[in-house]
């Protein structure tokens, strides 16, 4: 029976075979990176979503032959290089995807290019220290350190310094890091766990766990804050892991599979005393929301206790949507918010919740949110690093004219570096609210 064009059937992700030594082969790994792209090279959908395809393409084009056969085998770095796994390829364009008989899985091949690269001490010192992100914000938020640490790169000197030493590009957005961490915000509320009732509704226990993320505990504490406003204000009790790890994303990207294991070795016990005793896990970042649903499911897919937390583990907007279906949620809005660019977070996307956030922000009176539904280009290393900065300003140049022609009184993304992304592309001093602080703001807390 010959291969059907496209599928009508719902896409599936395989298991990552990430410990089979053949997983790390690079002669078996550059064949299948050259039928993949072969079926690319002929469908060319993907065109617009990222730097990886145009990549590709000019590869091809410019060869001899003008098909993949005659691109060289070590150009094909240059496509995995600029895939930072947002995985829209694979939701949102291609129509070869599992269980399709070419069964194309484009961000997967990448992140497995990425682990044999890793595997042969290919990697960059500059990468290995971008993606460690608990030892460099442990540091960097450090009291007194945090402050030379904002003013360093906030100055054109210490700019010039971090582009020779670590080529991160002198234009790009880097965060401020905060001594007063969310962690230590919200370190009362550990001892509160014991005694915390929460009200149950459809498959929320209505007691959460927030788990605070490496990026949020140091760099937009704010945030965290704004969630546990909300959620208190719902009669939802929070409190946090007695301690965490990253979730691995930073280091999936990387290639770097066994510091992802060392880091869920950490987590997942920890979480999982919390689940045991009632308690729902909620994060406020997307791309660690989909560490724990998809990603580390499919490398430990016989591990109980990694099964167990991605049933357990939401979105805060997937939570209070699905206690709004049940009645739980208040609707008490006191500030109406105009009209808000809401742009939809890759790694959100990717989890196939639907629209939580736009429903949710949609119940506020006089409010009208204007869905933007394309990758930003930040993925929180690649926009600023040297050598890939114009690219990813280059992506996120069509989210930004959205914002600007939609004229909002306010603009935001579910991933807060998406979001100051669109703000730096605007060049405007404006700033991004997040739609956890718009949910507050209305709220009137």
């Amino acid at each position: 029976m010959p291969a059907r064009e496209g599928s009508l059937e719902a896409p599936t992700r395989h298991r990552l075979d990430w410990t089979n030594p053949k997983f790390y082969d690079e002669e078996d790994l550059f064949q299948e990176l050259e039928r993949v792209f072969d079926i690319c090279h002929g469908c060319r959908r993907c065109v617009s979503l990222c730097q990886s395809f145009p990549e590709l393409f000019d590869l091809v084009d410019e060869s001899s032959t003008m098909e993949v056969d005659g691109v060289a085998k070590a150009d094909y770095w240059r496509v995995v290089d600029h895939c930072y796994l947002c995985d829209l390829c694979f939701m949102t364009k291609c129509p070869y995807v599992p269980p399709h008989a070419w069964n194309l899985d484009f961000p997967h091949l990448m992140l497995r290019a990425k682990a044999v690269k890793f595997k042969q001490g290919r990697t960059r010192i500059r990468d290995k220290i971008l993606s460690s992100t608990d030892a460099v914000g442990a540091l960097a938020s450090l009291p007194g350190v945090s402050t030379l640490v904002n003013a360093t790169n906030q100055s054109s000197l210490g700019r010039k310094a971090l582009e020779v030493t670590l080529g991160v590009h002198p234009e790009a957005r880097i965060p401020e890091y905060h001594a007063n961490t969310l962690r230590k915000q919200l370190a009362t509320k550990v001892s509160r766990q014991a005694r915390a009732v929460g009200e149950g509704a459809g498959p929320t226990t209505g007691k959460v766990a927030l788990f605070t993320t490496c990026y949020n505990n140091v760099n937009e504490p704010d945030v965290g804050m704004d969630l546990v406003a909300v959620f208190e204000h719902n009669g939802i009790p929070i409190t946090i892991p007695v301690k965490e790890k990253c979730c691995g994303m930073p280091k999936l990207e990387l290639g770097d599979l066994d510091t992802v294991k060392a880091h869920m070795e950490e987590n997942i016990p920890v979480l999982l005393q919390l689940v045991d005793a009632g308690w729902d896990i909620v994060a406020p970042i997307p791309s660690c929301v989909l560490m724990f649903k998809q990603e580390l499911p499919l490398m430990f897919p016989e591990d109980a206790r990694v099964q167990k937390i991605r049933e357990r583990i939401y979105d805060p907007f997937e939570y209070l949507m699905l206690r709004h279906k049940h009645g739980k949620l208040r609707t008490d809005f006191k500030q109406p918010l105009g009209t808000v660019a809401y742009h939809a977070a890759c790694h959100q996307r990717v989890q196939n919740l639907g629209q939580k956030t736009r429903e949710l922000l949609a119940l506020i009176p006089d409010t009208k949110v204007e869905i933007i539904e394309r990758c930003s280009g930040h993925d929180g290393t690649y926009a600023v690093k040297k050598e890939y900065h114009a690219y990813s300003m280059k992506i996120v140049t069509p989210v930004v004219n959205k914002v600007r022609q939609f004229k909002p009184d306010y603009y935001g993304s579910d991933c807060p570096m998406a979001g100051q992304h669109i703000g730096h592309g605007l060049k405007d001093g404006s700033s991004p609210k997040h739609p956890l602080t718009l949910l507050r703001i209305a709220y009137g807390l």
